[in-house]
C-alpha cells in the first residue's frame, strides 16, 4: 500500500526519533522499572512535529504554492481517522463494560478529544501524574490538542512573517522570540501554576517552536553538518541525563524539559541518518506506527487499573504486547488506507466524508454523555455506580469551591428558625443534610458555611493557593458572622483536618507527610514538631475562641477508604470480584487521625468542647465501612453521600438533646 507524497524528504532519523518517543511513552504508562522519565517521549514528539511543519509550510512559501486549507485537511487526513476509530470502539465496548458514571466522563472525553480542545478539558478536571489520572480513558490525546491547536495557529503566524519580509532569517527570529517567550511562561508557570503550564498551548508552544528553529536553522547554517556525529551522540546524551535525572517529582515543562528538547533538536539538525540507534527496522517499525500505538496502548493501561489488574506483570506484559498489535491493525488498516483514499478524492468529497463521520462521532459521545440509559447494566451494578451523583443538593448553591470568592455563603436547610450552625470543609457538605434533617424534626433549622480543602484553624495559610484559594480570608470571615451573630446556637465544626496535616497517599503506610498548611511559617513537613505543635496550639485556639460565645462539637475525622467507594465497588461486581462491602480497619483509621484525635481531647479539657464521634454509626469493633449491603456510603473516597450521611443523624441528635429540644 503506497502512501502519498508529502513535501518533505523522507529521512530515517525522524522515524528514529517517532519510535524513540513512542516506547519511552508507552514504557512509561505501562510503570516498566527504570521509565519513570519516559512521558519526555512527547515532549521529543512535539519537536518532531515543530519541524515538519515548519518545513511543509516554508517550502510551501518559498515555492509560492501554499494552501492553508490543503494544510489544514493534511493534518486531519492524517489525525482524525484513527482518533475515531478509538473514540467508536471505546463507546461500543463502554456500553457493555462501563457504569454509568465512567461511561458519561467517556462521552465527555471523547467529545473533547474529537474537537481536539481534551488538554483544555483535562487542565480543569486532573492532574497528567495524579492518582485520578489512571481512570480517565483519553487522557493521553491531551497532547493531540496542543498539536492540532498548534497547526491551527502556527501557518498563520509564519505567513505573516512572510509578509512582513519574505526571507528565512525573518522567520528564525520570528519563532526565536516565540520559542524564548514560551519557554519563559513554561518556566514561571510551572512553579505558579503547574496544571494549566503542562496542558496548555501557551507554556508547551516553544517544544514545537524549537521543532521549527531545528529546520531553518538547518538551513541557514549549512555547515553545521560538518559536526554531525558530536551533535547527534551531545543530543542523544543529553536525552540519556534526561532519562536519568527526571521523574513524575519535577515540575513540567520547566526548564528541565530543556533536556530532552535540545537534545531532540541537535539529533534533528545532526541529520546523523547512519546511526544504528535511529537507522534499523525495529525503528523504522515502531516510527511507522508511532501515531497508532500512541492512539490504543493507554486505553489498554486504563483498562488494567478498571480490572485491578495494573500490579500483575502478566497482564502488564500482555497489554503492553497488545498495544504493539493494535497499533499495527490501525496502521495497517485505518491510518494508511483512509489517509490514501481522502488524498486522491477532491476537496469536496474530502470536507462530506470527514464532516459526516465527525459529525456521527461527535453525536454519539455527546449523546453518551448527556443520557443516562437504562437497562445496560444489572441494576446492582447501577446502584453502587450512582451513588457518587448522590450528593448534598445544596452543594452547586451554597457551598464554595477554590479560586472564587472568599465571602461565605450563608444556606439554610430549611424556613424553621435557625437553630444550629456547621462550618468546615467539604466534609461539613457532605453531612450538612443530615444535620438539618436533625434540625426539620425539631421544628428548626440548620446554617452552614463550607469552603472545599479550608478546615477551620484559625491563622493558618496554604502553600499550595492554586488549589486552596484564600482560605485563611473564608474563615476569618466566619468567625466574624459568628462574633457578630446575636444567639447562642451551637456550632458543629467538621474538617478534614488530618488531609490538612498529611497531604499524603490515603494508606497510611504511605502517608507522604507534606502539610498543606503552615502558620507563622512556611512547613512543608507534616512532621515536623515545630509544626505539629502550631497545628495542634491552633486546633485548640480555635476550638476554645469559639465556645467562648455558643456551645461548640467538634466531629471526629470521617473514616477515608483511600478508594474512589461507588467505583469500586461497582468494578469489583462488573468484573466478578464479588460485592463484599469496602472498608478499612480500625487500627488503620487510629492510625492515620491519632494525632487529630489527641488535639480535640486536649480542646475538650481545656475548654469544654463536645466531641461528636461517627465511629459507632460507621464502624464495627474491627472495620470502618464504605459500603453496606452493596450500597456506597460514600460519593467517592472520603465523603459521605447522602445515603451515607443518614447513619450519623444519630450522632447529631446528641446536639438538639443538649439544647433540650
Amino acid at each position: 500500500m503506497k502512501l502519498p507524497k508529502t513535501p518533505i524528504t523522507y529521512r530515517q532519523d525522524i522515524h528514529g526519533l517517532r519510535a524513540w518517543a513512542v516506547i519511552a511513552v508507552l514504557l512509561f504508562h505501562f510503570k516498566i522499572p527504570g521509565a519513570s522519565a519516559g512521558f519526555i517521549g512527547v515532549d521529543i514528539f512535539f519537536v518532531i512535529s515543530g519541524f515538519l511543519m515548519t518545513a511543509i509550510v516554508v517550502k510551501g512559501l518559498e515555492s509560492n504554492s501554499f494552501s492553508i486549507w490543503q494544510f489544514y485537511l493534511a493534518r486531519i487526513r492524517r489525525i482524525v481517522p484513527a482518533l475515531m476509530a478509538l473514540l467508536v470502539v471505546l463507546l461500543v465496548l463502554g456500553w457493555f463494560w462501563l457504569p454509568t458514571p465512567d461511561y458519561q466522563s467517556l462521552g465527555a472525553q471523547s467529545a473533547y478529544s474529537l474537537g481536539f480542545l481534551s488538554n483544555i478539558h483535562f487542565w480543569r478536571s486532573a492532574g497528567y501524574f495524579d492518582t485520578a489520572a489512571q481512570e480517565k480513558w483519553l487522557l493521553h490525546t491531551w497532547s493531540l490538542g496542543i498539536e492540532f491547536q498548534f497547526y491551527v495557529l502556527f501557518p498563520l503566524f509564519v505567513m505573516l512573517l512572510w509578509k512582513i519580509r519574505p526571507q528565512l532569517k525573518t522567520i528564525v527570529w520570528g519563532l526565536g522570540l516565540a520559542c524564548f517567550a514560551s519557554l519563559a511562561l513554561s518556566i514561571v508557570a510551572s512553579g505558579w501554576k503547574p496544571t494549566a503550564a503542562f496542558y496548555l498551548l501557551p507554556t508547551r508552544g516553544w517544544e514545537l517552536v524549537a521543532g521549527g528553529l531545528a529546520f531553518v536553522i538547518g538551513r541557514e547554517v549549512p555547515n553545521l553538518q560538518r559536526y554531525s556525529k558530536p551533535m547527534f551522540w551531545l543530543g542523544f546524551a543529553l536525552w540519556v541525563v534526561a532519562a536519568f535525572l527526571i521523574d513524575t517529582s519535577f515540575a513540567w515543562p520547566s526548564g528541565w524539559a530543556l533536556l530532552p528538547v535540545l537534545g531532540t533538536v541537535l539529533i534533528i539538525i545532526a541529520q546523523h541518518t547512519d546511526a544504528k540507534v535511529m537507522s534499523n527496522p525495529l525503528a523504522t517499525w515502531l516510527g511507522d506506527r508511532s501515531y497508532s500505538l500512541y492512539l490504543w496502548h493507554w486505553p489498554l493501561v486504563v483498562a488494567l487499573y478498571f480490572a485491578d489488574l495494573h500490579n500483575d506483570w502478566l497482564w502488564i506484559a500482555s497489554a503492553f504486547a497488545l498495544s504493539l498489535v493494535l497499533g499495527h491493525v490501525s496502521y495497517r488498516w485505518i491510518e494508511t488506507p483512509t489517509r490514501i483514499y481522502l488524498t486522491k478524492a477532491g476537496l469536496a468529497k474530502q470536507v462530506l466524508v470527514l464532516g459526516a463521520a465527525g459529525l456521527l462521532v461527535g453525536s454519539a459521545a455527546v449523546g453518551v454523555r448527556l443520557f443516562v440509559f437504562e437497562g445496560r447494566l444489572p441494576a446492582e451494578i447501577k446502584m453502587a455506580a450512582n451513588e457518587a451523583n448522590n450528593k448534598n443538593i445544596h452543594q452547586s448553591n451554597c457551598y464554595l469551591v477554590t479560586n472564587k470568592t472568599s465571602e461565605p455563603v450563608d444556606c439554610k436547610f430549611n424556613d424553621f428558625p435557625l437553630s444550629v450552625y456547621l462550618v468546615g470543609d467539604s466534609h461539613a457538605d457532605a453531612v450538612f443534610t443530615a444535620l438539618g434533617s436533625v434540625a426539620e424534626k425539631n421544628q428548626k433549622s440548620a446554617l452552614y458555611w463550607a469552603r472545599a480543602a479550608c478546615p477551620t484553624l484559625k491563622n493558618a495559610k496554604f502553600n499550595d493557593l492554586e488549589k486552596t484559594g484564600d482560605c485563611y480570608k473564608f474563615n476569618n470571615a466566619v468567625f466574624q458572622k459568628l462574633d457578630q451573630a446575636a444567639d447562642d446556637f451551637p456550632l458543629v465544626m467538621v474538617s478534614r483536618v488530618t488531609r490538612a496535616l498529611i497531604n499524603g497517599n490515603e494508606e497510611p503506610e504511605n502517608m507522604l507527610g507534606r502539610a498543606r498548611i503552615y502558620f507563622t511559617e512556611e512547613i512543608e513537613d507534616g512532621f515536623n514538631p515545630v509544626f505539629q505543635a502550631q497545628f495542634k496550639a491552633s486546633l485548640i485556639e480555635t476550638s476554645c475562641m469559639l465556645a467562648e460565645q455558643r456551645p461548640v462539637y467538634l466531629v471526629r475525622p470521617i473514616p477515608e477508604m483511600g478508594v474512589d467507594v461507588p467505583k469500586t465497588l461497582a468494578r469489583n461486581i462488573l468484573f466478578g470480584r464479588g460485592s463484599d462491602d469496602v472498608k478499612i480497619t480500625l487500627d488503620e483509621y487510629h492510625q492515620r487521625h491519632k494525632f487529630v484525635w489527641d488535639a480535640q481531647d486536649q480542646a475538650a479539657e481545656q475548654c469544654g468542647v463536645k466531641i461528636l464521634n461517627p465511629l459507632p454509626y460507621l464502624c464495627d469493633d474491627t472495620y470502618c465501612y464504605g459500603s453496606r449491603d452493596g450500597r456506597p456510603l460514600y460519593y467517592d473516597d472520603d465523603h459521605l453521600s447522602e445515603y451515607g450521611n443518614k447513619f450519623l443523624v444519630p450522632m447529631f441528635e446528641q446536639v438538639f438533646k443538649d439544647q433540650g429540644h
